[in-house]
């Protein structure tokens, strides 16, 4: 190639980069500058939308328990096919299991009637994130690699064993919460001396779902247990549209810490 071929092609990359480049930019879209209760109605208000359009799902589970103490060191794992029906349906099927037969049947089958149960109406009022059940305060705006979000401190009104105390992470745009770190406001078991969690959603098909849950549990008289809980395979098995101004649907909501908490005796 001469010199003349060179230096086209150089050109036309610098050009291309430079219209990546400015349509890149032209994506970024700035965070709103909002106050601690602008953000929570706007959480409130976009997830009943989101949960008012959603009529069912169906996905993959992975469920692995790593437990070391007193009682030896032990793992399980199960994986499972989900399915969700609106508005309080769940029902789960195990398609394998390996290792501990006793965490398996202990622990981890019993996380799954947990969340069933959970899904009774009385219960997810109870795990709702919302201004009857938390205390907000904004404690600034995270630049993440999934998106802008409000990071807010979360404080149970109460003393419900539903509510956690920690952080939440608010995506910017779509006004859904991305992540939450924290621990459960009371042990949901005599065994269990403290627990930490992390859970993280992501978007799928204009709605957030679970992706990724760990819990770190110390256990009374020596011990630690570390769950998580892997999800995949999503598929929106039903959805409608929402009307305009539609306020009905479900608040935000936390998973019930039984459904997540190991007590592995």
């Amino acid at each position: 190639m001469n010199f003349r071929g060179q230096t086209f092609l150089l050109l036309l990359s610098i050009l291309v980069l430079s219209t990546a480049g400015s349509a890149r930019a032209a994506d970024v879209r700035p965070v709103p500058g909002l106050s601690t209760n602008e953000i929570v109605e706007k959480l409130s208000t976009a997830n009943a939308r989101r949960a008012e359009m959603l009529r069912g799902y169906h996905g993959k589970r992975v469920y692995r328990l790593d437990y070391h103490g007193l009682f030896g060191s032990h793992d399980a794992e199960i994986q499972v096919e989900a399915t969700y029906i609106a508005p309080d349906r769940k029902s789960f099927k195990v398609i394998s299991e390996s290792g501990s037969h006793l965490l398996i049947n202990r622990v981890l089958l019993r996380l799954l009637s947990s969340e069933e149960q959970a899904q009774q109406e009385a219960n997810r009022k109870a795990l709702e994130v919302n201004s009857q059940n938390y205390d907000f305060v904004l404690d600034g705006i995270e630049h993440t690699p999934g998106g802008d979000c409000y990071v807010l401190d979360v404080k149970p009104k109460g003393k419900s064993a539903y509510l956690y105390r920690g952080k939440i992470w608010v995506d910017a745009h779509d006004f859904a919460i991305a992540r939450m770190a924290g621990e459960p406001q009371k042990n949901p078991s005599i065994w269990v001396s403290h627990t930490e969690v992390e859970y993280r959603w992501a978007p799928k098909d204009g709605f957030w779902l679970p992706i990724r849950n760990q819990s770190i549990t110390q256990v009374r008289m020596g011990g630690r247990a570390n769950l998580t809980i892997d999800y995949s395979d999503y598929e929106i098995t039903g959805a409608r549209q929402a009307n305009a101004g539609q306020r009905n649907g479900s608040a935000p909501s936390l998973p019930d810490p039984s459904t997540v908490t190991v007590d592995p005796h």
